[in-house]
């Protein structure tokens, strides 16, 4: 920046978004002070303002009230500006570590297909395997077990064999709560039977929404499935998975 444009309009613009944006994201400034400069920066309203905006989403405040609230003042924040701030959405979900609060927003945002669109881009960025911090892949897991569309279910099935048990768990709980039987039953009674598989919360997941659906376990499955079962249940000749009933004390 030359001397003129340091003087310039655009460039005291900058140093005030600058200022603005460095504070947001300060856990160490009193409230007061980061809700001044938030407030700058939704006044600002340029791409570059709304997305450091976003930013305090990631920052954690140690007075947990009030860290809520001012996240809850930006989401506000951002939602009255519209579907124009999707770019930006979709640049901070690349960018971030946790995504809770920016998928919230695309959620309000955005058309339910459009989102899918989004998930599906960033979940590609995230492929089943080890990944130092699987918080990401978790929550946009988490997210697609809300999106009652097609080829949700079909998002989640690959993350069953994840190294992750926390993924595994996700996946499974996404796919349960899609009820997409097509697209969920085969990769669920895999991932149940396998040998690898070590997580009994992962096969109770599992088991109850065999049992609530109604899904058949196929005879070629029942041995191997049989074995796994948790005491909780039981399967019929058919191959319907019961919840047994505990008996009321006398």
């Amino acid at each position: 920046m030359g001397v003129l444009d340091f003087f310039s309009k655009d460039g005291r613009d900058e140093r005030a978004r600058q200022k603005n944006a460095a504070r947001a994201i300060n856990k160490y400034a009193q409230s007061p002070d980061r809700m001044k400069a938030m407030q700058g920066l939704r006044d600002d309203g340029s791409d570059d303002a709304l997305y450091a905006l976003m930013k305090r989403f990631g920052m954690k405040y140690d007075k947990t009230i009030e860290d809520e609230q001012e996240k809850e003042w930006v989401f506000d924040a951002l939602v009255e500006k519209g579907p124009s701030i999707l770019p930006q959405v979709v640049r901070y979900l690349r960018a971030a570590e946790s995504i809770s609060w920016p998928l919230r927003l695309l959620d309000k945002v955005a058309t339910k297909e459009y989102e899918l669109e989004v998930v599906t881009q960033i979940l590609g960025e995230h492929e089943p395997g080890y990944e130092r911090d699987p918080t990401k892949k978790i929550q946009l897991l988490n997210h697609v077990a809300g999106l009652k569309l097609p080829g949700a279910a079909q998002l989640c099935a690959p993350y069953l064999v994840d190294m992750d048990e926390g993924v595994r768990y996700a996946a499974a709980e996404a796919l349960v709560r899609l009820g997409d039987e097509e697209a969920a039953r085969e990769p669920l009674i895999e991932r149940f039977v396998s040998e690898a598989e070590e997580s009994l919360r992962l096969r109770l997941q599992i088991a109850e929404g065999f049992a609530e659906y109604g899904w058949l376990v196929a005879k070629p499955h029942r041995p191997a499935f049989d074995k796994k079962l948790p005491d909780q249940f039981s399967i019929d000749r058919e191959g319907r998975l019961k919840k047994k009933t505990t008996a009321a004390p006398t």
